[in-house]
């Protein structure tokens, strides 16, 4: 065993029992930090000079309310609709998450990311009105893969973990799609 892997195995010790006891507290506190983090790297491989705290921290913000709260009681939910003897019961679930889950979650993050850059209502709404139909179809094309693979393959305890992880990539995504969607407003806004 290498010097390294013994406060590795620790600290996954620490995180896995702290799942088991706390699992909400510890799901939104992961979404938290992979939703601030990969705002961070969106803005660095854009570029930024100087990192736009204020949308860093509203990912934070929005990972720590809805990122593992909401995921959390949804794989709960499913699980408990479609139990052990329904036929098909992996891809109804897959259905559920892709047809129910995914269309409200996609609406709920771009409104409130919007709202916690304190952004106006009106302005919260126009960025979603226009960035919510796109954004939509690309959670659909690209992330049905990861969601098919979660729900066939990892356990229930860490769907929402499992999805986190995920959803570092598809953040850094949204926020570059948000941020040229801005550049665009604002350059029209100078005309």
């Amino acid at each position: 065993m290498s010097l390294l892997s013994k406060p590795i195995y620790s600290l996954l010790g620490v995180y896995l029992e702290q799942l088991f006891n706390h699992p909400v507290r510890t799901k939104s506190v992961t979404a938290s930090a992979l939703a601030a983090g990969a705002n961070y790297t969106s803005q660095r491989i854009a570029g930024k000079g100087k990192v736009n705290q204020q949308s860093v921290l509203s990912y934070a913000l929005f990972g720590f309310i809805f990122g593992g709260s909401v995921p959390h009681y949804f794989y709960k939910t499913i699980e408990r609709l479609f139990h052990q003897d329904v036929k098909f019961r992996r891809f109804f679930q897959f259905l559920s998450e892709r047809l129910i889950y995914a269309p409200i979650y996609q609406a709920l993050s771009l409104y409130f990311l919007s709202r916690f850059e304190m952004n106006s209502h009106k302005v919260a709404m126009t960025n979603l009105e226009k960035l919510y139909w796109p954004l939509l179809k690309a959670n659909w094309r690209y992330l049905s893969l990861a969601v098919f693979l979660n729900m066939y393959y990892v356990p229930p305890m860490f769907r929402t973990v499992f999805m986190s992880l995920v959803s570092f990539v598809w953040v850094i995504f949204i926020a570059h799609q948000r941020r040229r969607f801005q550049e665009k407003q604002d350059a029209a806004k100078a005309k």
